[in-house]
């Protein structure tokens, strides 16, 4: 066997032994952080499974073996990533002020949702092109986003808020959250805008609107 052979099949088998080490969450995980990058800059209808291909360095029937569609892999990163991040459940078990599970403070919740939002721009930037682009009643996502309110609403129904005396849930509470995640869509909008605004803090201006002293001080 020549040296040259040697070395041929010596770095075809490292090759092959880099590519099966990765496992099919691996593969997902690349997946994903490509098409959101690929989304959040040109949005859905301006990009293809290929574009996504060619960024992880996979064969387009590569990318199918793992999402199915150009559909399956946006309901990935729609409902499989960004709704299971950042949740209530996550919340009352970080320890945070107003994260008691016996108890939890919605607008403790909410400035914990804010801020992990804000730590992530790419992911709460795809959010926000997709939102924007699935007003139109053919995108994969228009259903997703007409049935996203109630959904919230019905998970967040889930805990035992604490809240001022004379509110309850199911009477009072669903005009403030209803309320608080459309600033929160607002404020992701102008995010992609110039100047640049400071996230946390300009939902903590509406926050205190929305969630007064000293109605709430007990309460936040």
């Amino acid at each position: 066997m020549t040296e040259h052979i040697r070395k041929k099949r010596s770095c075809g088998t490292t090759d092959m032994a880099s590519r099966t080490r990765k496992t099919p969450e691996t593969r997902r995980a690349e997946i994903t952080r490509a098409a959101a990058h690929l989304i959040s800059r040109h949005g859905y209808n301006g990009i293809s499974l290929k574009d996504v291909a060619d960024l992880v360095g996979m064969s387009q029937p590569g990318i199918l073996h793992y999402v199915g569609s150009k559909e399956g892999l946006l309901s990935l990163l729609v409902t499989d990533i960004y709704d299971v991040n950042g949740t209530p459940e996550e919340f009352v078990q970080t320890g945070l002020p107003g994260s008691d599970p016996t108890h939890p403070r919605l607008p403790a919740y909410f400035d914990y949702l804010v801020e992990h939002n804000a730590g992530r721009p790419e992911l709460t930037r795809l959010y926000t092109v997709l939102q924007t682009e699935a007003i139109a009643p053919n995108h994969p996502l228009h259903d997703y986003f007409i049935r996203r309110p109630d959904s919230v609403w019905e998970h967040y129904s889930a805990f035992p808020w604490k809240l001022p005396d004379g509110l309850e849930w199911e009477r009072d509470m669903r005009d403030y959250v209803r309320m608080s995640l459309e600033v929160m869509d607002g404020i992701q909008i102008r995010l992609l805008r110039k100047p640049e605004i400071d996230y946390v803090q300009e939902w903590k201006r509406f926050r205190n609107l929305l969630f007064p002293s000293p109605t709430w001080d007990d309460c936040r």
